[in-house]
């Protein structure tokens, strides 16, 4: 579902959906980036080169290398020295969202946060004491 937005780069209206996140003229400029990394990269020389290198020989802006990395236009398996910001606190990974410390924590909360639950459960389900009601024989 699209809808109207502002180009986060230029600012200018455009329809924004879930596959296009700039408008249109932003959009060629990121294809041509796009295109001036690649041809870096493809460079057998070029696969072991570090991030600040690739936006140094390139002058592509590390944020949109970034971009391509996440949207998986480039393969960071093919190139050992490049990583991505882990989305909670900024160590490079190499695969999914998260470095490993930062799952495990969220894991661990997230298990603190069930027992908690369970334990708020368990107290609803106890304070509910069965009644009884008291009816007078009929003789």
């Amino acid at each position: 579902m699209s809808q109207l937005a502002n180009c986060p780069r230029c600012n200018a209206l455009f329809m924004k959906s879930s596959f296009q996140t700039v408008c249109a003229s932003c959009l060629k400029e990121e294809e041509r980036a796009y295109e001036i990394v690649y041809k870096f990269l493809k460079k057998q020389e070029n696969r072991q080169s570090t991030m600040f290198q690739i936006v140094e020989k390139t002058g592509v802006e590390e944020e949109l290398i970034l971009k391509f990395i996440r949207q998986k236009r480039i393969q960071i398996s093919n190139f050992p020295n490049l990583g991505y910001p882990c989305e909670r606190c900024g160590t490079l990974i190499r695969e999914g969202r998260y470095c490993m410390s930062c799952e495990q924590d969220l894991a661990s909360q997230m298990s603190q946060l069930d027992q908690l639950e369970q334990l708020e459960r368990e107290r609803n389900n106890s304070s509910k004491g069965t009644y009884y009601t008291f009816m007078p024989k009929n003789d």
